[in-house]
């Protein structure tokens, strides 16, 4: 049997970092699936009739197997944004970004309108720091126009050697021209956890979900054990591997459901618990999301608040509640497939719904400097809520100063009992006190 990845993922996106909610599987087709009918073959028959025409008519000799490629892509994408087409290469690349060091720029995208959307610029990499922004929208590759290029095809041309430079084209919310971006191609070394001392409390900052990450979190709760609470910053992370939101999660728990993935047909339901043991000693925990934490950072947060074991703060997250399953195709790259929902230990499905802050706080922010995800509710052909009560997106600006950061210094107070949290008297949206800069206590 071949192997199947799950991936937790974030936003539909592809990257010059590739993250998400995934897995890997590939078992053979489910055998009670309905045989195709007549009317299935003679659809097929059809795309046969066409795929010859184009073949011998068209103004100029197209290469078979790009219209292949692009036939099987279009299948899949008509279906939500995260589902795609992984050609062989394609495919290697994830393979490679999901342990962490690939090449690239350092940005996760997607497609909106036949342009490339910036996701988030990915921490230091030549992305971030030459400045790009979560909704800028690449209009052109060294002069190049990207409409009319799948997304694959952009994410292809915006690869290439180490040291090579590429000019991108930036349009941007508030700026009333378009610009120009020159950025350095280098190796990206996703280093997925951070850590340090801040101001008395543990900051574990989580950038994506690859396959170190859960032992960054251990490594960091190790180095910060004299401490007494945490916080664990996911504002902005995209997503990644399924089973690395899982054991994050399980890391401050001690016991109970994690997550659960639910399918097309009941028996693919999966639960997935914790174990005994929360190697953060039940201290406080206060986990920060915002417009931009999506999919497995989603996960990590709907479970300590479903547990009540941490709690959250920010800004709506995004609403990527699907599981995308990677199925190898042997020698012919593999299919990215939305297979499931997956749902908060509470039953919660967030899809195009998000995860909504204990407490919001919204950060002081000049409105042309604001960036506000559309959400997974604004994603051009998404998998819709099951209630059909979707939310938007929701901000995801995050200051350069740690002192302007009001979502960090409230979480701050809250691990150092500064502030109290009364879960049957939530606060109402927290803001800036014109004369302290803090967020208010809640009531």
């Amino acid at each position: 049997m071949m192997h199947r990845t799950v991936i937790a993922g974030a936003a539909g996106l592809v990257s010059l970092a590739l993250v998400g909610i995934f897995a890997l599987d590939a078992g053979p087709t489910r055998g009670g699936a309905e045989a195709a009918s007549s009317e299935t073959y003679r659809q097929l028959n059809l795309f046969g009739d066409v795929f010859e025409r184009v073949r011998a008519d068209y103004v100029e000799e197209p290469e078979d197997a790009d219209l292949i490629d692009n036939a099987i892509n279009g299948m899949l994408t008509s279906l939500d944004p995260h589902s795609s087409y992984l050609n062989p290469k394609t495919f290697r690349d994830m393979q490679v970004q999901t342990r962490g060091e690939f090449g690239g720029l350092g940005i996760e995208v997607t497609m909106e309108e036949g342009f490339v959307k910036v996701v988030a610029p990915i921490d230091d990499t030549p992305a971030d720091k030459a400045g790009l922004r979560a909704n800028d929208l690449i209009t052109h590759l060294d002069g190049e126009p990207v409409l009319g290029l799948t997304l694959s095809a952009a994410v292809e041309k915006m690869r290439g050697p180490v040291n090579a430079p590429i000019t991108v084209t930036i349009v941007r919310e508030g700026r009333n021209e378009a610009f120009d971006v020159t950025i350095v191609r280098d190796i990206i070394r996703i280093k997925s956890v951070r850590y340090k001392r801040d101001e008395g409390v543990g900051y574990i900052r989580i950038t994506t979900f690859n396959e170190q990450t859960s032992d960054g979190v251990r490594e960091a709760l190790r180095e910060m054990s004299d401490l007494p609470g945490y916080v664990i910053d996911l504002r902005n992370n995209p997503g990644g591997l399924l089973d690395q939101a899982i054991e994050v999660s399980d890391i401050f728990l001690e016991q109970g459901e994690v997550v659960s993935t639910r399918g097309r047909y009941p028996e693919d339901t999966q639960r997935y618990n914790s174990r005994p043991g929360d190697l953060a000693n039940g201290k406080p925990v206060v986990v920060l999301v915002n417009g931009g934490s999506a999919s497995a950072s989603e996960i990590v947060a709907g479970a300590l608040q479903d547990h009540e074991r941490g709690i959250v703060l920010g800004t709506r997250s995004f609403g990527k509640g699907s599981v995308q399953t990677i199925i190898p195709l042997g020698s012919d790259g593999a299919i990215r497939l939305t297979t499931a929902r997956y749902y908060t230990p509470a039953g919660r499905s967030i899809q195009a719904k998000g995860i909504s802050p204990d407490i919001r706080v919204e950060q002081n922010v000049d409105e042309d400097e604001d960036i506000r995800t559309t959400g997974e509710a604004g994603l051009a052909g998404h998998l819709a809520a099951e209630d059909e009560d979707e939310s938007g997106g929701s901000s995801a600006y995050v200051p350069e100063d740690p002192k302007d950061d009001l979502q960090l210094i409230y979480a701050r107070d809250l691990v150092l009992g500064k502030r109290v949290y009364d879960p049957a008297n939530p606060a109402p949206t927290a803001s800036a006190d014109s004369s302290t800069g803090m967020a208010p206590i809640p009531n």
